[in-house]
């Protein structure tokens, strides 16, 4: 059978972990999030999976390839243009990268799938694509209930009594929405809803070609279900994701490495003396870390692979990447370290360079790891006790 992963958004949201990696290639306890994707298709026997790119193409294309480790076919429908022999990146839509891909050459030829490359989930998508044919359905869109007051923060599908949708809601007031099943990004189509998509021109499943299905009175439902449904459309949910993951709510995500302690789990080779290291789980340290005596690490915490964690430096319910270097006496809470960002769980970050901070948090490879001065000490004072120098020397 067939599917499609989309895949050729910017991931604005999720800036700046997405100026250098791809929504599809954020990692879940260093295993990208499309790799879940893939698992769950072939599960089902989805075999023959279309992934559109555009922006960072090289990075997913690199990664996955054809699909042969994976047990699963790929194709890669690339989006945009070269400028001036610069690859420049132009999606065109979720429905237009569909409509390209089979103007191309017609592909999906009988019921498929189609998934948003920024989710874990967990679904029967066999029974799933059951329920669609039941309905006669010519595009089906999988939903899920949640909680009242976390219905602004989604796309809130309205219903008649048989299913078949009637409107949508984009994030409504809690008091003016509707209803409570919200929209996940999983779709069910058949081939002639691609005679609707208009050739060449971006067009959007959400926005575009589900207000046009309503509207021509297209055999269209909503197949509420219940599953596993963990979104990292922002950086809160990618926050919540790990955190998740870790506490072991996440069934489908296992925490890699070897249990070291109780709830602590490393890679490879970590370099800690845990006697000298206060530690409460759930954390996770990628392989090749250093974790200095004297360091403080509660979770739930990730610690990327080859990162040096200094003297007297605290990591509480904090994301660190690969190849950090966090200071001695550096003070890290509810904080994500990326490249030369930090970031905290709201979205909001600064750059460590700019701010000239990147002796304090910066890239473990350095050699030129010098003492701070005075006027450095003073600038990290200023940012607070949430990331602030206490005996750094």
């Amino acid at each position: 059978m067939k599917a499609m992963i989309l895949a050729a958004g910017k991931g604005t949201r999720v800036r700046p972990i997405t100026q250098t990696i791809p929504k599809p290639m954020i990692p879940i306890l260093q295993k990208p999030v499309m790799e879940f994707l893939l698992e769950l298709l072939r599960q089902h026997g989805f075999t023959e999976i279309m992934v559109n790119v555009s922006h960072l193409a090289e990075e997913i294309e690199n990664y996955f390839r054809d699909g042969q480790r994976f047990g699963v076919e790929i194709a890669y429908s690339f989006e945009g243009r070269i400028e001036d022999g610069q690859l420049i990146g132009d999606a065109l839509g979720s429905a237009g990268g569909l409509k390209k891909i089979q103007t191309f050459q017609p592909f999906f030829d009988e019921t498929f799938v189609v998934l948003c490359g920024d989710a874990l989930i967990d679904l029967d998508l066999t029974e799933a694509v059951r329920r669609h044919k039941a309905k006669g359905a010519m595009a089906s869109l999988i939903t899920k209930r949640v909680p009242r007051e976390l219905v602004s923060s989604y796309g809130v599908v309205v219903t008649d009594p048989e299913g078949r949708v009637l409107s949508f809601q984009e994030k409504p007031a809690v008091e003016e929405a509707a209803s409570d099943m919200i929209n996940t990004g999983i779709y069910i189509f058949e081939p002639e809803v691609l005679d609707v998509i208009p050739e060449g021109v971006p067009f959007d499943i959400g926005s575009d070609l589900f207000p046009l299905l309503v509207k021509q009175g297209a055999p269209f439902y909503a197949l509420p279900m219940e599953f596993e449904w963990v979104d990292i459309g922002k950086v809160p949910d990618y926050w919540q994701a790990i955190r998740s993951v870790l506490q072991g709510e996440v069934r489908q995500v296992q925490i890699p490495g070897k249990q070291v302690r109780p709830g602590i789990y490393t890679g490879l080779n970590v370099a800690a003396n845990w006697d000298k290291i206060t530690i409460q789980g759930p954390v996770y340290v990628g392989g090749m870390t250093r974790i200095d005596d004297g360091a403080t690490i509660i979770g739930p915490t990730m610690i990327g692979p080859s990162c040096h964690i200094c003297e007297g430096a605290t990591i509480d319910n904090s994301i660190i990447f690969d190849y950090s270097r966090i200071g001695a006496g550096v003070r890290l809470v509810e904080k994500l370290v990326f490249g030369r960002y930090c970031v905290d769980r709201n979205g909001d970050h600064f750059d460590l360079q700019e701010a000239a901070l990147d002796w304090l948090i910066t890239d473990s490879r350095r050699l030129d790891h010098g003492a701070p001065s005075p006027q450095q000490k003073a600038m990290a004072q200023l940012l607070g006790s949430d990331l602030a120098i206490t005996g750094a020397s």
